[in-house]
């Protein structure tokens, strides 16, 4: 193949997304390794490269001295035109050999929008896009990651799907692999036996049968030894689950730079707009000490001088308090920083933040979510509006003088009244900020209220629900604007139709794979980008393929369809996700786990969990 060369990096912006040898990374005889795994991400490299999954899996995979684990990340349209023009096949970063040459192909589904980057990446290294179409000699197509949990849109794209969480799935994978090779087994041989492994699907070992009224009439394996139920992956040990002693140190800027710590996996909230606190469940946390072991050994490892804690609710972590302490008094004399994503406003505490402050400034993010009361009991947020003034009125307290607030807007049983009190939110919020004495609180004040367009996701108790019209949508944001009276208040919103295709990928079936494919042959790439998505490509593309996008949309669905999905068990039972929708529409709100089991079908069956589903948390 034709190598990269410097005359063409010169031309592209950013080149440093496509050079490698970035400190950290694995470099192996190619020759020395059974199998070679191309871990691609659709997208970025500064959007890949700050992804944690990316960087475990990465990991995780180069442990093991039989395989050789190389990353890929989706050109930028610069340079696309430049590897066409010059015949350069999509590659990886560490050998820059092309993904075809690859035993396995490997895409982490983050986002529904780049899924057509999924195809333009196959396409410039002359795989056949279609599974149905390729041969012995090209490598297996693997995908997962939390679009995954409904794999149907991309059923014949991928040879396999991995459902759950993919640390010890992945290497129970390779060894199968590595099995079947020795033995001489072709890769349908190879795909029969994966379909038997917890949490591996395999689309073509399954047909789906289709009612007039275009729902699904039966989802069934083609052979007896193909499971009917599709169980996820879960890792049981998460104190011990492999992590990157070392992480990957980018030569440019990305979005998250700095060291990513995972506290815990899993959430005991139980919002109902949320498919991440559905699918993630059971909470599993990691103990202080070992976080500290952890954040020790990165520190050490790349030079980064701010340690970010992540998890789903990161301050609902059992050990939060001494875990922020311990980091801030180990490194003072360093100047390390510690990082959190949005609080909760019933989480938040002055000193926790404080506590932070004295090493280096951070942004204040909370996310109440709905304007109003009534709203936030319907997707069972579990907090209130004196919960939010409690939590302003004592950061303006301490200092604060800038604070950022997240909504969605065309959530399930919403009005306009709803929308309206978002506004009336950031309002109070100015108040509450009068209220503290001038020579209290810091001046400058600024408000950001910033609002998304609600999609309903497979495995959630709003999956049943239909997503509001367009026209409705932008009828909210043109209220909500006229509402907002301080000129201490900005708004930030998305008017687009990417939420729209975003909800028909979402919950699509077997039919919008041939709208995608469709699609990325009229021109479609980077769609999650508001400067390449076109909207018109995509209303052809279903056009062309027979496909009602409002059907996937506009429509509520019955309790008692088959949804594309139903196949997939996630340990959470189908009854409490109806049940959770029923509550919703009467504002009944669920307590979160922690308070008391909600009876989620998590912990009672034996092949999920049994017992507490909080590993090494710690309940005072």
């Amino acid at each position: 193949m034709n190598k990269i060369s410097d005359d063409i990096l010169y031309k592209v912006e950013k080149p440093a997304r496509y050079t490698g040898g970035e400190l950290n990374s694995f470099n192996k005889d190619k020759k020395a390794v059974e199998i070679r795994f191309a871990f691609c991400f659709p997208d970025v490299y500064e959007v890949g490269m700050s992804h944690l999954g990316t960087k475990i899996l990465y990991y995780t995979l180069n442990k093991r001295e039989d395989t050789f684990c190389e990353r890929a990340f989706a050109p930028w349209p610069d340079m696309e035109k430049q590897m066409r023009e010059h015949n350069i096949p999509m590659y990886t970063l560490e050998t820059k050999d092309s993904l075809k040459e690859f035993d396995f192909v490997g895409f982490t589904l983050q986002y529904e929008m780049s899924y057509t980057n999924i195809l333009n990446m196959l396409d410039m290294a002359g795989i056949p896009i279609r599974a149905s179409e390729r041969k012995e000699e090209d490598p297996i197509v693997i995908c997962g990651g939390p679009c995954a949990y409904n794999p149907e849109p991309l059923y014949d794209i991928a040879e396999i799907f991995a459902i759950g969480e993919g640390e010890e799935q992945l290497n129970y994978l390779m060894d199968l692999y590595k099995k079947c090779k020795k033995n001489g087994l072709n890769k349908k041989e190879f795909l029969r036996k994966a379909a038997g492994s917890r949490g591996i699907y395999v689309p073509s070992l399954y047909e789906v049968s289709y009612k007039e009224d275009g729902t699904i009439r039966e989802f069934k394996p083609k052979y007896e030894d193909v499971p009917r139920v599709v169980h996820k992956a879960l890792v049981r040990n998460f104190e011990e689950v492999d992590f990157p002693d070392k992480l990957l140190v980018p030569y440019g800027e990305i979005v998250h730079d700095r060291v990513t710590i995972e506290t815990f996996r899993g959430c005991t909230r139980g919002c109902r707009f949320c498919q991440a606190g559905m699918v993630y469940r059971p909470v599993r946390e990691k103990t202080t000490d070992k976080l500290m072991e952890q954040v020790d050994k990165l520190l050490k490892a790349t030079g980064y001088e701010e340690v970010s804690l992540i998890s789903l609710s990161i301050c609902d972590y059992s050990d939060i308090q001494r875990l922020i302490r311990s980091i801030i008094e180990k490194y003072n004399d360093k100047k390390v920083g510690v990082s959190l994503p949005s609080i909760r406003i019933d989480s938040f505490s002055v000193d926790l933040i404080n506590e932070i402050q004295k090493v280096r400034k951070t942004g204040l993010t909370f996310a109440p979510e709905a304007g109003s009361q009534r709203m936030r009991d319907i997707i069972n947020k579990g907090v209130t509006e004196e919960n939010l003034m409690d939590s302003v009125s004592n950061a303006f307290k301490s200092g604060w003088s800038t604070i950022k607030l997240y909504f969605m807007i065309g959530l399930p049983y919403e009005t306009m009244k709803d929308v309206a009190g978002i506004a009336d939110l950031g309002q109070k919020v100015v108040s509450e900020y009068y209220k503290v004495p001038k020579e209290v609180r810091k001046k400058g004040l600024k408000v950001t209220l910033s609002t998304s367009i609600f999609v309903p996701k497979p495995f959630t108790p709003f999956q049943w629900a239909a997503q509001d019209r367009m026209e409705t949508v932008r009828e909210k944001i043109k209220t909500l604007r006229s509402s907002i009276k301080s000129k201490q208040i900005s708004y930030n919103w998305h008017e687009t139709p990417v939420s729209y295709m975003e909800a028909v990928i979402a919950r699509g079936d077997r039919k919008l794979c041939d709208v995608i494919i469709k699609a990325f042959q009229k021109g479609a790439k980077f769609d999650g980008w508001g400067e390449y998505f076109n909207f018109d490509i995509w209303l052809e593309a279903m056009k062309e393929c027979g496909v009602e996008g409002d059907f996937y949309t506009f429509r509520e669905r019955d309790y008692d369809e088959v949804l594309p999905w139903d196949f997939i068990d996630i340990g959470v039972s189908k009854e409490f996700l109806i049940k959770e929708n029923e509550k919703a529409k009467k504002a009944e709100v669920t307590p979160d786990c922690r308070l008391g089991c909600a009876n989620c079908g998590m912990n009672s069956r034996e092949n999920f969990k049994e017992g507490a589903c909080f590993e090494n948390a710690i309940f005072n």
